[in-house]
């Protein structure tokens, strides 16, 4: 029996194997107690299977979650945990591809008088006489014939509150964010390999109005342990 028992205490006393990797000349280390205790939002249990799928989604996609407004994991009650990386990441991993030669973006909406819609580049339209249905992006990628489409439906991806109104980050710039949205699909949809397992923030209704970081997580040494 006491045998037993200090064979027990060494498996709890056990180091957690530590992931590493590099991002940019950083040298990186993760492990489930550091993604469970400063890397998820959101309020939710994580568990250890979504704690190193999140590791390894990090370490495959070369992401660094200690920078700020990167890649964050996001977590609500029993829902599955999800990755979402920032606004500007889909972008920055296209233009390093060679084969990337631009894109269009813009929004589509409809006259409320005469019920036309429209394609629109960019993000400007007049509220008081249009109304918005959604968002719209192009690709370009050299070796394809014709560009990367994709459409979007605002009614789709709008956040709402629990009582059913509109976010307030949806209320002040519906533009800006459908069109966020339908950039996202149409880059996963040109670089499948690069992006693969990732959403912006205004792809998930429930996160499109959180507060993720916007500063450097920084660990204590001593909580970076590696497996002997």
């Amino acid at each position: 029996m006491a045998v037993n028992n200090r064979l027990a205490k060494a498996e709890e006393k056990k180091p957690e194997a530590v992931i590493e990797y590099n991002v940019n000349g950083e040298h990186i280390k993760l492990n489930v107690s550091m993604v469970r205790k400063y890397l998820v939002k959101g309020g939710g249990n994580i568990t250890d299977t979504e704690a190193m799928s999140f590791i390894f989604v990090c370490r495959s996609m070369g992401l660094n979650p200690f920078s700020p407004g990167e890649v964050s994991c996001v977590k609500f009650g029993s829902e599955p945990a999800t990755v979402i990386v920032g606004k500007d990441t889909f972008l920055k991993r296209a233009k390093k591809d060679p084969n990337f030669a631009g894109f269009q973006a813009g929004i589509i909406v409809e006259d409320n008088e005469t019920g036309e819609f429209a394609e629109r580049e960019g993000t400007f339209y007049n509220p008081a006489a249009e109304s918005i249905l959604g968002g719209w992006a192009k690709v370009f990628v050299k070796g394809y014939d014709v560009p990367f489409y994709t459409s979007v439906p605002f009614s789709e991806y709008v956040g709402r509150k629990k009582n059913g109104e509109v976010n307030s980050q949806w209320s002040a710039r519906p533009a800006t964010m459908i069109r966020k949205v339908a950039l996202a699909h149409a880059l996963k949809e040109a670089f499948p390999e690069q992006n693969a397992g990732m959403n912006v923030q205004e792809e998930i209704p429930e996160v499109s109005d959180m507060v993720l970081d916007t500063n450097s997580v920084v660990i204590p040494e001593e909580e970076v342990t590696e497996e002997p």
